[in-house]
């Protein structure tokens, strides 16, 4: 048994993708949602569904899980977050793994340009560090963007002209505009893009979501997350039954 944890989980696509290849490959495994109000309730689930081989973590708790957890991957551990849990000795081993990584860098790799140099991400998460990790492993300077200012983080109100111009991949790894809240989109100065941006948004349903479209609507070029969903959850699977 498999699953995911996190809150909420409604817009999740990850059980349907895991039961689809279940069914067809004839593997005689399930994949459960368990939508968890607090990462306090974690050891409790683990008691209840001793079975459980392998899960994973989506927000808020990619950075919260690691406590629990009996050890880190390298990769992990030098992201400082994880999406994906192997379990062994029913329950009494804990190795976490970061999937997203590798899910996100196929995903953007075959759409950057040698012009893309610096790149913004929208948002501070678990998720922001596996893209924050990807980007730097393929040569970008990277800064990211939060409602509050800390150090080395920018806010949205200073995003201008300039900002906006100079760096050419945008990638949002908030929420913000996943269903059912589709008219929701990160705030930034749209209207400084051009046809040089990419803007790449890891929430993938809607397909368009919100900051996608108002980014075309500019010339940029625009993807959504699925295709990074899929790599991590067969990167997850690799990880789960090696």
């Amino acid at each position: 048994m498999f699953c995911l944890i996190g809150y909420p989980l409604h817009h999740s696509f990850s059980a349907k993708y895991f039961n689809d290849f279940f069914a067809r490959t004839e593997i005689p495994e399930y994949y459960e949602l368990f939508p968890i109000r607090d990462i306090d309730e974690f050891p409790l689930l683990l008691k209840k569904h001793r079975d459980l081989e392998g899960l994973n973590v989506t927000i808020p708790y990619k950075e919260k899980i690691i406590p629990f957890l009996t050890d880190l991957s390298e990769e992990a551990r030098e992201i400082g977050a994880v999406n994906t849990i192997r379990i062994l000795n029913r329950g009494k081993i804990l190795i976490g793994h970061n999937t997203d990584a590798i899910g996100f860098k196929n995903s953007i790799s075959p759409l950057l340009m040698p012009h893309m140099k610096k790149a913004l991400i929208l948002g501070t998460g678990g998720a922001s560090k596996a893209v924050d990790y990807v980007l730097k492993k393929l040569g970008l300077e990277v800064t990211k963007v939060s409602r509050r200012e800390s150090e080395g983080v920018m806010t949205y109100d200073q995003l201008d002209e300039d900002v906006i111009s100079s760096h050419h991949v945008i990638v949002n790894t908030t929420p913000l505009g996943t269903w059912p809240d589709i008219d929701k989109y990160p705030d930034i100065p749209y209207q400084f893009l051009s046809p040089l941006h990419l803007c790449f948004d890891l929430v993938y349903n809607p397909e368009t979501t919100s900051f996608m479209r108002k980014s075309a609507e500019h010339g940029a070029m625009v993807k959504n997350g699925l295709e990074m969903l899929h790599g991590q959850a067969d990167a997850a699977w690799r990880i789960w039954v090696p």
